[in-house]
């Protein structure tokens, strides 16, 4: 058996452990539950989010040896199956060893947020598995440049989201995000509309005057859904001056 083959294998073995560890802990109710709520077409076995954290947990503690490449062999062994729980663990597992991955990986991110079509299983890959990446190879960003305007709302709504966790800590390229999401602000879709909003609201924990600047110089061309959102941990009086002047703009 060759040394890739053994890889395959061993990545093959972890995988069906991680799911006999999900089924014995699934309800067919919760499956139904979530296949609906999510709207996909995936296959659904009813494993909660904290069942599947501590499941990939304790399976991990017990392969601490794994290599960089088993881990991404393991993530595709769990992704290709279709199953919602899995593909959930697979991003787990990529989380838990951000840290592992290299700035060529971020190909592997791209296709995997490409084939998710839901929030459930993007939002974590951008903001905890792209997010980091992108700060320990700030070149990646000429990818997100290329994502921002990419066909795909997955991929632009990834583009924004990656910036989430270092404006949350008052760090992070600002204005690179306002970058993004001003060609954005007009966009019907809802997720591209909510991104936008969390983004300047998780900013505005540490950089408030700066979100509410950059607001209200827009608000005439936001969502009500967006404004909401990026207000929120604004002042009171802040947020009733930027919502009178989203109720006064002209109507169109």
């Amino acid at each position: 058996m060759s040394l890739m083959t053994q890889k395959e294998a061993r990545a093959e073995g972890i995988a069906v452990l991680i799911e006999a560890r999900l089924r014995a802990v699934c309800t067919v109710e919760r499956a139904e539950k979530e296949k609906a709520y999510l709207k996909s077409d995936l296959e659904f076995i009813g494993a909660t989010v904290p069942a599947i954290r501590k499941v990939v947990r304790a399976t991990l503690a017990e392969h601490e040896s794994l290599e960089r490449d088993q881990l991404i062999e393991l993530v595709e062994q769990l992704w290709v199956q279709r199953i919602h729980e899995l593909r959930r663990s697979a991003v787990e597992i990529l989380e838990a060893h951000v840290t592992d991955l290299r700035g060529g990986d971020i190909g592997v991110l791209e296709r995997l947020i490409r084939d998710s079509y839901t929030w459930a299983l993007v939002d974590n890959l951008a903001a905890c598995v792209v997010g980091p990446l992108l700060e320990r190879h700030p070149d990646l960003e000429r990818e997100m440049d290329r994502w921002s305007g990419d066909d795909d709302f997955w991929i632009r709504r990834s583009s924004l989201l990656a910036h989430l966790l270092p404006l949350r800590r008052g760090e992070g390229d600002f204005e690179r995000f306002c970058r993004y999401a001003e060609p954005m602000l007009e966009e019907r879709e809802f997720f591209i509309r909510k991104a936008i909003g969390w983004v300047l609201r998780e900013t505005s924990r540490k950089r408030p005057e700066m979100v509410a600047v950059w607001v209200e110089d827009r608000v005439g061309r936001m969502a009500g859904l967006t404004l909401r959102e990026a207000i929120r941990h604004l002042p009171d009086e802040t947020k009733e001056r930027l919502m009178g002047l989203y109720r006064a703009r002209p109507k169109t």
